[in-house]
Parts: C-alpha cells; structure tokens; sequence
C-alpha cells in the first residue's frame, strides 16, 4: 500500500473494491427532466423562452435546496439520536 493511498493527501477517498457476486443497484436522478414535467416545458421552450428559462431555474434551485434541507435533516437526526 502507498503512503499516498494511505494518508489519500490527494482527493476524496476511495471506495473498497465491490465484492464478488454483490449486486448494487442505481437509480439515476434525472432532477432536470422531472422540473420540466413539473413546468410542462420541454427543452426547446427553455433554450428559446427566457421567461421559460428563468422559471425551470427557479424550480431546479428550489428542488436543490429541498434536497439539501433534506439531507441536512436526516444527517442532523442521525448524529444527535435521543
């Protein structure tokens, strides 16, 4: 094992190699596509319309910041258990 690997000074850490025969399932998130479902946009309307434009931005930050309040949340009941 390297120093370099073991202090890792150089990014994030990295995660244990997958074990034999473990299946892991991923969901992607597609936060875009549900923001224009929401609207009832589609990509043409945003790239053309500003005022389309500044609408699903305003929606895609208001979807992050839930998630990021969310998160927060979950992380701050689970560090401080009663």
């Amino acid at each position: 094992m390297a120093a370099s690997s073991f202090f890792n000074f150089f990014g994030r850490p990295t995660p244990p190699p997958p074990m034999e025969g473990a299946t892991q399932v991923v969901q992607p998130q597609r936060v875009l596509q549900r923001v224009l479902n929401f609207t009832g946009k589609t990509i043409d309307d945003v790239v053309n319309d500003p005022v389309a434009k500044r609408q699903v931005l305003g929606y895609f930050k208001l979807h992050k910041w839930v998630e990021r309040e969310s998160e927060i949340g979950d992380l701050e009941r689970q560090w401080n258990r009663t």
